[in-house]
């Protein structure tokens, strides 16, 4: 019976095991928190930190494993890559891998291999910060290097926010180091995000959709993603072999790559993520409702080295409208109810909630705080578009 690991057992990250599971392999699960609903489900937990790389490889060895997936988690990837290049499992280059999950090493990657990238530096602390704070061009984005799911991201106008904004950001790093970059402003309404997959150093599954914000709350925590991609063939195009340019530079061989992108008012692609693993907020569930492709069983397959198992054909449904939105609270409490009107019911596909009543929840100020995730199929972009901008008047989180 082949064995693989799994970095991380929140409640986004259960589908992978569940599926490695049903495929009659041992799951062995690792993850800092000792009350992570994963352990449910693997064979085994060791409650180590994902990012203890030396902890992992040596649980590694010990269970003599056959892969290892950092499934939806930026933090755990360079820790899978590091695994498998030392014990000889299918993996990707432990040093590009870092320079996709660290934003000031994907920052110089960028500007010294010619791609588009903002003014960015990365400081240690804010004494630094305020030195070279004049050298950037406000509005800034002010980021830890390491975190996922917008954790610790704001936007600054003035030097006056720097202080609170540095702190946020730093509070969320890993290795207490924040990067300082300059605002691009969005030449179209929605981030371009989603996920690609990789074969054999060549983009084999490439699904892009938009990126829903809640503009009232948060700007930069995404609420949700949609299908048709609202943007042209031509700039499409140019995203594929951009991407495709940068895992021929870094040698990615194989795997999913979670990305978002944008164009510039003045007609410039930025990449501006380009994390080496599956998208959060079940994306590739969304992926597969419209294409049919299955991304979890395509990770899993692929880090145990199961190539012939992975089947990526697929076309994009014509007349077709999807979507998913993220349920959130913008305040603290215990959940007491969550409200979903008629109008909103007859759209929904599928319903995953991971709070049940009296739980605690939290402020939605990033993506490990969703209460649940809806499926939504519309009859038109036009009903699309107006219910992802209104979901308030469609669903109600009642917290005492």
């Amino acid at each position: 019976m082949k064995k693989i690991m799994f970095l991380g057992g929140s409640n986004q990250q259960i589908v992978a095991i569940k599926f490695a599971k049903e495929q009659g392999y041992y799951t062995i699960l690792c993850d800092y928190l000792d009350d992570n609903p994963g352990q449910y489900y693997a064979d085994e937990f060791y409650c180590v930190s994902t990012t203890d790389k030396d902890s992992i490889l040596e649980i590694a060895i010990n269970k003599k494993i056959d892969g290892i997936v950092a499934y939806a988690t930026d933090p755990a990837a360079p820790t899978a890559a590091f695994v498998g290049n030392k014990l000889n499992l299918p993996s990707n280059s432990y040093e590009s891998v870092l320079v996709l999950t660290k934003k000031d090493l994907f920052r110089n990657f960028l500007v010294n291999n010619g791609f588009n990238c903002p003014r960015a530096k990365s400081f240690k602390n804010i004494e630094d910060a305020r030195i070279n704070i004049n050298k950037f061009r406000f509005p800034l984005m002010v980021k830890p290097t390491d975190s996922s799911g917008s954790k610790g991201v704001s936007r600054i106008n003035k030097e006056e926010e720097l202080n609170t904004a540095f702190n946020i950001a730093i509070s969320n790093s890993i290795d207490k180091t924040v990067i300082i970059e300059e605002f691009i402003e969005m030449a179209h309404e929605y981030m371009i995000g989603g996920d690609i997959f990789v074969i054999n150093g060549k983009i084999e599954f490439f699904g892009l959709l938009n990126c829903h914000r809640d503009l009232e709350f948060n700007r930069f925590i995404p609420i949700g993603k949609s299908f048709p991609l609202m943007m042209e063939d031509e700039k499409i195009n140019l995203v594929r072999e951009e991407l495709q340019k940068i895992i021929n530079l870094l040698q990615i061989e194989f795997g999913a790559l979670n990305i978002e992108v944008m164009f510039s008012k003045d007609g410039d692609l930025y990449i501006i993520e380009m994390g080496p693993r599956n998208g959060g907020n079940l994306i590739p569930q969304l992926l597969e409702t419209i294409t049919g492709v299955n991304l979890v069983k395509a990770t899993v397959e692929a880090a145990l080295g199961n190539k012939e198992n992975i089947n990526i054909v697929y076309s994009y449904p014509q007349n077709s409208f999807f979507s998913t939105y993220i349920l959130h609270s913008s305040k603290k409490g215990r959940l007491k109810n969550i409200i979903l009107e008629e109008e909103i019911q007859k759209c929904i596909s599928n319903k995953i909630i991971f709070k049940k009543t009296n739980d605690e929840i939290d402020i939605f100020d990033n993506a490990n705080k969703a209460i649940g995730i809806i499926f939504l199929q519309f009859s038109s972009l036009e009903e699309l578009n107006f219910k992802m901008k209104n979901m308030n008047q469609y669903i109600k989180i009642q917290v005492d």
